[in-house]
């Protein structure tokens, strides 16, 4: 279970990002939505620890691994060595990872269906592939509770897709899955519960069906956003359109400034 009571922060010399935050995660999959610069990551990162917070306090009763967005390493390791980084916390100060330790690297590795990428250099990866990676690495910390910062940021359909895969599949398993997105559609699909971040003392909780509606993505992306129920493999699944057309170039320049949002 993850909680924050009555949080909030703010850079120096800045407005509230976001206050009086009192949120309960007790497993399963939440996504947090709001348009940029609303405080997705900041609040992710709170939550996980590594920004502390103005005000407030963060209470974990689980083990958490933390995945960062997929970026460059500055340092040529191979997949195996970096998803064996994740041990780092079972392993004793000036000792070496122990058979344990490569060997858990090894079924994380499997689990995650990147077994085959293990000599490579996670510098010549793809986008996906890293993704996948940083996921594996968390998985091999003995996490119960993962919280990933946008897990497909520009990653290509297919890759997106089976990165989310893997998040229902690793919920279904029950891990507690926590991630920032800026895609509506993808917290649909992953169903659970969402935080939609309105405003800096506007946060709202709540079952993704019931919180995530045209109407509340209307007004919180600025733009017309209309739903609709397809027929997924013979299972009905919401997917979401926008009227982009409802923008010209007569508009006024901070409503396209919102709608870009």
């Amino acid at each position: 279970m993850l909680e924050i009571h009555d949080g909030g922060f703010h850079y120096p010399r800045s407005n509230w990002v976001f206050r009086h935050a009192n949120l309960t995660i007790d497993g399963g999959i939440t996504s947090i939505l709001g348009p940029n610069g609303q405080g997705k990551t900041t609040l992710l990162r709170c939550i996980a620890g590594l920004t502390p917070l103005r005000e407030g306090r963060v209470e974990l009763a689980t083990a958490i691994g933390y995945v960062p967005q997929a970026s460059l390493s500055s340092f040529a390791y191979s997949v195996f060595d970096m998803v064996l980084m994740g041990r780092a916390k079972k392993v004793s100060a000036f000792a070496t990872p122990g058979r344990a330790d490569i060997a858990r690297t090894r079924e994380v590795l499997d689990r995650v269906g990147i077994a085959d990428l293990a000599p490579r250099s996670f510098a010549e990866l793809s986008g996906g592939q890293r993704q996948l990676v940083l996921i594996a690495r968390a998985l091999a910390s003995d996490c119960t509770f993962m919280i990933l910062d946008e897990p497909v940021s520009a990653l290509d359909l297919r890759n997106q897709a089976r990165v989310l895969e893997l998040l229902r599949d690793l919920a279904a398993d029950g891990m507690g899955i926590l991630l920032t997105t800026h895609h509506p559609d993808h917290a649909l699909h992953l169903g659970g519960r969402a935080i939609v971040m309105r405003s800096a003392q506007d946060i709202r909780f709540g079952p993704v069906g019931e919180l995530v509606t045209d109407d509340m993505l209307t007004d919180l992306y600025g733009i017309e956003v209309v739903s609709a129920t397809v027929d997924d493999r013979g299972a009905p699944r919401t997917v979401l359109y926008t009227r982009y057309d409802k923008f010209t170039a007569a508009e006024p320049a901070a409503t396209l400034e919102k709608a870009s949002q």
